[in-house]
């Protein structure tokens, strides 16, 4: 009885997490930061609706804002190609990273996406060389870099912007390596045990938390969908705070602090505890 309270915690999560009113990635810049200003463009492909990035400022401080929009309506979602970034996408945060560290600009980027997209087009121009350059340019980047996740953080389209000095999780959002859905179908030949495999995968911000995957978890109570403004108030005050605490530190031994924190994943110092 105690699993199946478990796993229907979990999979209500799942639920709240892509829930169609949710705020997205836009209605956050929009609340906690000022004078945002996207940039556009790869430089080598084109643009991608997915991956949103700009130039913004947080009680005054520039920064560089990065993250992935899904969008509402059935045009938003083609525009943003359903929060699932091509190649372009992330040789497009690439750019914007390295802006960052050229004008020394703290980076915030926010996760939701249910993946990068796996279309044949996407792997021929690179998508999982895209996302490792992604992954080394963050784990080298000088400047402060903190992660929310906002809703979906799917596989390597959500680590993809998601390696950073600190990862904060909102209490109804997800974090796996794939969706319930996708584990089911490889363990149990079924879509149909995505609930089962929701819990399989401790995808939760509580779970993930205790195991030491992300730094800090901001009560959302029955969803950011319910009391907006109240959810994007309390994620301002954490990332003001993550912040001012990142800012003092030399840059190298902030960048060798992020690179423990990361080595530190799979070590016998995580584990979920009961």
């Amino acid at each position: 009885m105690k699993n199946k309270a478990a796993q229907s915690k979990a999979w209500k999560t799942v639920q709240v997490a892509r829930h169609p009113d949710r705020p997205q990635f836009l209605d956050y810049v929009s609340e906690i930061f000022t004078e945002f200003d996207a940039l556009h463009g790869d430089r080598l492909y084109g643009d991608d609706g997915a991956m949103i990035g700009g130039l913004a400022r947080l009680d005054g401080q520039a920064v560089m804002v990065v993250g992935q929009h899904r969008g509402r309506s059935t045009r938003e979602k083609l525009q943003h190609n359903f929060g699932m970034c091509n190649p372009e996408g992330y040789r497009k945060s690439q750019r914007l990273f390295d802006m960052a560290e050229r004008f020394n600009l703290p980076v915030f980027t926010f996760v939701d996406t249910m993946g990068a997209y796996p279309g044949v087009g996407a792997e021929e121009r690179g998508q999982a060389e895209a996302i490792a350059v992604n992954l080394a340019q963050l784990s080298n980047l000088k400047v402060p870099v903190i992660a929310t996740i906002l809703g979906e953080g799917g596989s390597g389209g959500a680590i993809g912007i998601g390696v950073a000095d600190r990862v904060i999780m909102l209490s109804h959002s997800i974090y796996s390596v794939i969706s319930p859905e996708g584990c089911a179908s490889i363990l149990w030949k079924t879509a149909e045990k995505a609930e089962q495999a929701s819990e399989a995968l401790a995808l939760t911000a509580d779970k993930l938390q205790k195991m030491g995957i992300v730094e800090e978890v901001i009560d959302e109570g029955e969803g950011a969908h319910v009391n907006p403004q109240e959810v994007m108030d309390k994620l301002k005050v954490v990332l003001t705070k993550a912040l001012q605490d990142l800012q003092p530190m030399d840059a190298d031994e902030r960048c060798e602090a992020r690179y423990q924190r990361l080595m530190k994943f799979g070590s016998d110092n995580l584990g979920l505890t009961a």
